[in-house]
């Protein structure tokens, strides 16, 4: 494993780690070696792994439901653009 156990790390700590997995993963995806990418994939899954486990009743937002989606896009495809706006 690389780094420090996410169960070992604090809720800040946590959140630290998360943000900055998260702000490297487009670079990682596109300009890292497949070695590289496989640990970033392994260390973002401990760390989301052990937020969902200290978070189990999180807030969820309709719109990132597949439904919310599914009103979203009905909604878009319903309302009329003027052209040139």
């Amino acid at each position: 494993m690389t780094g420090v156990d996410p169960s070992h790390l604090n809720d800040q700590q946590l959140m630290k780690e998360l943000e900055n997995i998260h702000r490297t993963r487009h670079d990682t995806l596109l300009y890292g070696s497949n070695d590289a990418l496989r640990t970033h994939n392994e260390r973002m899954a401990q760390l989301e792994g052990e937020y969902l486990r200290r978070n189990p009743d999180r807030l969820v937002a309709a719109s990132r439901t597949r439904e919310g989606a599914r009103e979203r896009d009905c909604a878009d495809s319903a309302t009329p653009t003027t052209p040139g706006t």
